[in-house]
């Protein structure tokens, strides 16, 4: 049975089926539970801030955040993140300690099987 997706956003349903082929295609269970985390509710949507990131991640990694980072707090490594959305500020912090921003649809083509990858919530 096919979980029913209530969201109207068009890119996030297209992401959410987009992720959970991939996941199926290549046997990889980390595209089903990022796929899973999206299709919750808003209320427990995924936020995260640069200050969680840089407590919990080591430099050169790359980091998942299935909803939104927020710009509270600084990274002082270079750490690359992968998320749905980036608020500008956020976006600037990480571009300028030397990371990357990335969206999950760029790491789904770039990154099948999603090795050395870590989810944040």
């Amino acid at each position: 049975m096919v979980k029913k997706i209530n969201k109207t956003n068009p890119n996030l349903i297209e992401l959410i089926n987009k992720l959970n082929k991939q996941s199926k295609s290549e046997n990889a269970a980390i595209w089903k539970d990022v796929a899973n985390r999206l299709s919750r509710s808003n209320r427990r949507t995924a936020e995260v801030n640069l200050s969680d990131i840089n407590r919990y991640a080591e430099a050169g990694e790359t980091v998942l955040v299935p909803g939104k980072v927020l710009s509270n707090g600084d990274l002082t490594e270079k750490v690359d993140v992968v998320a749905f959305k980036f608020s500008t500020k956020a976006q600037e912090k990480i571009e300028s300690a030397g990371g990357e921003c990335i969206s999950i649809d760029e790491v789904l083509e770039a990154n099948p099987k999603g090795s050395n990858i870590r989810i944040m919530e």
